[in-house]
């Protein structure tokens, strides 16, 4: 089992924040190149790396090729890198290169190759694997730094990538910009209450996919296909701590309780089913006159309008 340095709980209690313009410039390239095939394109990320947040804020993509038959086989244009990364100094010197990306969309062989190679111009490149087919309600990416793995039996060690949290953060201008989009596409007729159920529904089955991969991982630990990760674990514990307590017992469940007179139920908090009941039923209430209301108020338009028309 490997140990747990600590360099990989540096990183992995980072944070990467991938702004909406660089997964549009990867999504574009990935259009522009390779769509319709099974190969991916590799480019450049630029940003800043604070220690405990790495901002990725600008891209520029890189002549790539790779062997299909043999990934060992690769050939990325190192000169146009330092080239294209000189003429962005210019433009803008804070954003520095930080790392690298590809489409994956899941990590291949030569990845650790490419990242040594990208070690020229930062020590500890940044990988972020973007999902141009996303299907699910999900990120579309996956940030990852590259480790040396030290195993408790005291061999060689060797080198591998360990997974980093990442998100997709938006400065202020680049948020105006999505909100005047979403204009052009949304649907007029749909009201505010519809939007935010449907944003609901999306969380909610983005909580249930990662739930899922949750339960997918602990199920392979215990039956010894994965090994034990502290990191992991730690987190998870965490995670569990922030949650509610539901199950607060009432005064007369304690009682049952002690006197040996209450079920595997007993402790249940029957004030607390009732509460989320009565806020439910209000809820549903107010969604139902809504609706009432609305289509109250246009059938009251289509007759006036038909009057208006008979006159």
């Amino acid at each position: 089992m490997p140990a747990t340095t600590t360099e990989t709980i540096a990183l992995v209690n980072q944070t990467v924040t991938v702004a909406p313009l660089v997964l549009l410039s990867v999504v574009d390239h990935y259009n522009r190149t390779v769509k319709g095939t099974k190969k991916r394109v590799v480019g450049v990320l630029l940003g800043q790396n604070t220690g405990s947040v790495v901002r990725v804020a600008n891209s520029f993509a890189v002549p790539f090729e790779e062997d299909d038959k043999d990934p060992s086989v690769w050939f990325l244009d190192h000169n146009y890198v330092e080239m294209m990364n000189d003429m962005f100094k210019k433009v803008n010197a804070r954003e520095k290169l930080i790392g690298w990306y590809h489409t994956g969309p899941k990590r291949q062989s030569a990845d650790l190759e490419i990242n040594d190679l990208f070690k020229r111009y930062t020590p500890n490149p940044l990988l972020v694997i973007v999902d141009v087919h996303l299907k699910s309600i999900n990120v579309p990416t996956d940030a990852y730094f590259a480790v040396e793995e030290i195993k408790d039996d005291g061999s060689t060690t060797a080198r591998t990538f360990v997974h980093t949290p990442s998100i997709s953060y938006a400065e202020e201008a680049e948020e105006i910009g999505v909100e005047h989009l979403l204009r052009d596409i949304r649907d007029a007729a749909t009201g505010t209450l519809s939007t935010r159920l449907t944003q609901q529904l999306h969380s909610l089955k983005g909580l249930h996919h990662r739930l899922s991969e949750v339960s997918a991982y602990l199920a392979k630990v215990v039956g010894g296909e994965l090994p034990i990760n502290h990191v992991i674990l730690n987190k998870l514990q965490d995670m569990f701590n922030l949650l509610s307590n539901l199950s607060t017992p009432s005064a007369e469940a304690k009682e049952r309780a002690l006197n040996g007179n209450g079920g595997p139920g007993a402790e249940a908090s029957s004030e607390l089913v009732r509460s989320f009941t009565v806020k439910t039923n209000d809820e549903l209430m107010t969604i139902y006159l809504s609706s009432l209301i609305r289509a109250i108020i246009a059938f009251h338009d289509l007759i006036e309008n038909k009057m208006e028309q008979s006159n």
